[in-house]
């Protein structure tokens, strides 16, 4: 007996390390999915498009969004926002959008992984997905647009 449960647990094991970890907020692990109270972790949004790049925001530059406090790094980025919030917002909520495109699952994107197309900020959960992304960024937009606006929807058979 101990001898088929060595076995199973290590067959467990080879498997879980092949699977891909992905938490989203609905997940038994649960840590982490939910995001925080600021809007890409408190990284400035605008920056991604004046500057190509990064940046975490300063809480004397803030505002509140659909629920969330976003934060700029200046008064600069602060105003832009503020004039056209969808424009600089990441798609799907800062959610993951490879995943969006998966299931439709939430899955918080890493401010640190992101890409602009077409003047659209769209964030990724890890470097794994954003390889699964850029190979068809079309496709995947497509389908999380789908997705994202109640398009596509499983449905469970009785």
């Amino acid at each position: 007996m101990k001898k088929i449960l060595l076995l199973a647990l290590s067959l467990f094991s080879l498997q879980a390390l092949s699977l891909d970890f992905v938490y989203t907020k609905h997940s038994f692990w649960g840590v982490g999915s939910e995001g925080n109270e600021f809007a890409i972790e408190g990284y400035d949004a605008v920056n991604y498009f004046t500057e190509n790049q990064p940046a975490k925001g300063n809480s004397k530059f803030s505002f509140k969004y659909q629920g969330k406090t976003w934060h700029f790094k200046n008064a600069e980025n602060l105003a832009l926002f503020k004039t056209d919030p969808q424009r600089y917002a990441p798609q799907y909520g800062g959610h993951c959008a490879w995943r969006m495109s998966i299931d439709g699952e939430g899955v918080y994107g890493d401010p640190n992984i992101w890409t602009i197309v077409d003047n659209k900020l769209y964030l990724n959960y890890n470097k794994e997905t954003n390889s699964r992304w850029i190979k068809d960024i079309p496709g995947f937009i497509s389908k999380a647009n789908d997705f994202w606006l109640g398009k596509n929807k499983f449905t469970t058979l009785n």
